[in-house]
């Protein structure tokens, strides 16, 4: 990627933080933010549709990270511990963004990036857990129960949440199984 386009995007990228730092995403506006990036319009016009199509890019980027960090995404099933655990370690790196990108009316769209991007990677290892409920349903559990509760209680005790979350996964999984 050409220097100019990778900087004016790190700009446009960087404004849009910024200001997703300090007002919901229905509430910046194209011109707002080419004026935080130091660019025109039409220049934020020939990398993204609008406003949503930005934001939707960096979180679908933020989730790609997010798992490929995780080292055992797969093992949710099998290891559903060790599994909670490294989501959660790999969300809490990056917290600070998770809050900011998927704050207000954009929670429930992590949760399901977060648990589509998952599944696939569960799904490729295990490829006869597709359409086997008690699976489907042990996944949907795990992913979104382990999400909505760290989002909920690591911002006061981040460690303590990741090593309960970790221990109540594999209990549950358990009992479910």
């Amino acid at each position: 990627m050409d220097l100019r386009v990778r900087r004016t995007r790190t700009n446009i990228t960087n404004a849009f933080i910024e200001l997703r730092s300090k007002k919901p995403l229905e509430k910046i506006t194209v011109k707002e933010l080419a004026d935080a990036a130091f660019i025109n319009k039409a220049t934020f016009y020939q990398h993204y549709r609008d406003i949503y199509d930005l934001s939707e890019s960096m979180e679908t980027e933020l989730i790609n990270n997010i798992v490929r960090s995780i080292p055992h995404p797969d093992t949710l099933i099998d290891n559903p511990g060790r599994a909670t655990l490294e989501i959660s370690q790999a969300m809490m790196s990056q917290t600070a963004l998770l809050h900011i990108l998927f704050s207000g009316s954009r929670q429930a769209t992590m949760a399901d990036k977060l648990e589509q991007s998952i599944r696939e990677q569960v799904l490729k290892r295990h490829p006869e857990y597709e359409n086997d409920l008690e699976k489907e349903i042990l996944i949907t559990f795990l992913i979104r129960g382990n999400f909505h509760a760290f989002f909920k209680h690591s911002p006061a005790h981040p460690l303590k949440a990741v090593e309960i979350l970790a221990q109540y996964s594999e209990s549950a999984a358990g009992q479910l199984l």
